[in-house]
């Protein structure tokens, strides 16, 4: 029956079993990154962000010398920090996943180049 375009049964049963163990890879890259700490700072070091991989806020450090800055240098500092981290932490996403999927292009959001 495969003169119908259809692939043969042997091709589905192979995708089929392709798709669960990247399903079951994926679930435990999940588990990966919300174990993960990455840290991003501010070009002098005083202020740094802690993220999981997954992008979830998990501790702030700012230095006693920062803290004696104005208002606007240390909410300066402390965005930096955070704009860093958050590089880090979708870089990180973004390797763990290309290693996943093989390199396959899946353009999922928030993936993005």
């Amino acid at each position: 029956m495969a003169g119908f375009g259809l692939p043969n049964f042997g091709q589905l049963t192979e995708a089929f079993r392709k798709a669960q163990q990247i399903q079951q890879d994926a679930q435990k890259l999940q588990e990966e990154l919300d174990a993960m700490e990455l840290q991003g700072s501010d070009p002098e070091g005083r202020a740094s962000v802690w993220l999981s991989g997954n992008q979830q806020p998990l501790r702030v450090e700012l230095s006693p010398e920062l803290l004696a800055e104005p208002v606007e240098t240390v909410e300066a500092a402390v965005l930096a920090a955070l704009c860093k981290a958050y590089e880090v932490s979708t870089g990180t996403m973004r390797e763990r996943m290309e290693t996943l999927t093989g390199g396959l292009d899946l353009n999922l959001p928030g993936l993005g180049n």
